[in-house]
């Protein structure tokens, strides 16, 4: 599976105006190459460069296996986001307190229509039960630039 975007580049800088800077709005994501049997995706974003550990910014499950984009700042129908380390269930975008952090935008490939309750403790556990196959596109910031 291979995912990107159209708004940034895998390893470069994530543009300002997806991030606490800007519009903090979610960047354009697609994705192909989905494995036979996929009943449903789901999108985790986090920053493994946060000061606490891994910081979830966005966590977004059950959707839809026939989709191939998400458009910017939205939410597909049929998909339910779960509350990230923000206390929010919409997207929180990168915005480290000190120097460049790395931003996973990691989609994954389902053989379940739902992943069920879950938080963002949960989910990963839950991911790798049922995972058929993921793609990672990864971008990084830093304030000020």
């Amino acid at each position: 599976m291979r995912l990107w975007s159209n708004d940034f580049q895998h390893g470069e800088m994530i543009p300002s105006r997806f991030t606490c800077d800007g519009e903090d709005i979610s960047p354009h994501l697609a994705w192909e190459d989905v494995p036979e049997g996929t009943k449903s995706f789901v999108l985790i974003v986090d920053d493994p460069d946060a000061p606490m550990g891994v910081w979830k910014h966005w966590l977004l499950c059950d959707i839809p296996p026939e989709l191939r984009e998400i458009d910017r700042n939205s939410v597909p129908a049929g998909a339910r986001e779960i509350t990230n380390d923000f206390g929010k269930k919409e997207y929180g975008g990168p915005c480290p307190p000190s120097g460049t952090h790395r931003y996973f935008f990691k989609l994954y490939a389902l053989d379940v229509p739902t992943i069920g309750r879950v938080n963002k403790r949960s989910i990963y556990k839950e991911v790798e039960k049922h995972k058929l196959d993921e793609a990672v596109l990864m971008g990084t910031y830093r304030r000020g630039f």
